[in-house]
């Protein structure tokens, strides 16, 4: 796949998203603009790939994402700041600090929210929740019951985060972890439903607690050819999710997906690669009202 910027302007309700464009929003004033910054599968990749000539080379690099960041902070009031998981293991880094400067820099950034990776679990539950226990951001997940080991002194089902007049919904859903992470290292971490624990958590944040946006975070897989849960599959077996910010599949996108869910409402599925080339942007305009919105989505290579 070609691997490119690319700007898919969509319209959207602050509700089930997607909506006829409003007159309204020819009037800044009559808007809350929020804008979403997203990563997955970095997989410690701390440093810029090196230039040997190869098409990664460069790219990536923690210090240029932080820089990046920094900038869309000081041009945006409201923003967010997510992952979807596999933080730890793929370069030198992870196997001598075991996550340590990971989450330090995660920290440093100002990150809102993660989700749980398979290769986050590499270090045991132990070195896990060592590392995040420096963090003030959680890892949020739904379908991994955890209150037999340590990981229930980290995780959230949910968290709902307010930017202005809004409230926005955030839950997680991670794969299942047998054939992938060895028993010793999950330790009695039980693997439930992933469409039936995450809607349970989107129809809660939605419907109970009056959120305007709600977004999964999903370290599932974009999509298989299998009959396997992807954030395909997600997306069209639930409702109440507006956006999925997925990971796994390592998947450049060249455009987010439209998906319709049960209700036949649209659903936002995005996805940046891995090893920190690329950072998702999603750009939200609300009516003060909240009875449209409109999004724009932007994968930015990171160079």
């Amino acid at each position: 796949m070609k691997r490119r910027h690319f700007i898919k302007n969509t319209t959207a309700s602050g509700i089930g998203l997607l909506m006829p464009w409003s007159p309204a929003f020819l009037d800044e004033s009559n808007i809350t603009k929020l804008t979403i910054l997203h990563t997955n599968d970095v997989h410690s990749r701390i440093d810029p790939f090196p230039q040997d000539g190869s098409r990664n080379a460069g790219m990536g690099g923690a210090a240029k994402r932080a820089s990046l960041i920094e900038k869309v902070r000081s041009q945006e009031e409201h923003v967010l700041l997510l992952d979807s998981g596999d933080i730890f293991q793929g370069t030198p880094y992870f196997n001598f600090f075991e996550g340590e400067l990971e989450i330090k820099l995660m920290e440093r950034m100002g990150y809102d929210a993660a989700t749980i990776g398979n290769h986050d679990f590499d270090n045991g539950i132990d070195g896990l929740v060592r590392q995040m226990n420096m963090a003030k951001f959680p890892m949020v997940n739904s379908n991994y019951e955890v209150s037999d080991n340590g990981l229930s002194t980290i995780t959230q089902k949910h968290l709902v985060l307010e930017r202005g007049p809004l409230k926005i919904g955030i839950c997680g859903v991670g794969i299942e972890l047998k054939g992938l992470v060895p028993e010793t290292l999950s330790e009695n971490t039980v693997y439930l439903d992933p469409i039936k624990s995450v809607q349970k958590e989107a129809s809660y944040l939605k419907n109970e607690l009056g959120c305007d946006l709600v977004i999964c975070l999903s370290h599932l897989g974009y999509r298989y050819r299998e009959s396997k849960i992807s954030d395909v599959s997600l997306s069209n077996l639930t409702k109440d999710i507006d956006i999925i910010l997925g990971g796994h599949t390592h998947t450049f996108m060249k455009q987010p997906d439209i998906r319709k869910n049960l209700m036949g409402e649209p659903v936002i599925i995005n996805q940046c690669g891995w090893a920190g080339i690329l950072m998702g942007r999603i750009d939200l305009r609300f009516e003060k009202n909240k009875k449209g919105s409109c999004a724009s989505c932007q994968n930015l290579f990171i160079k």
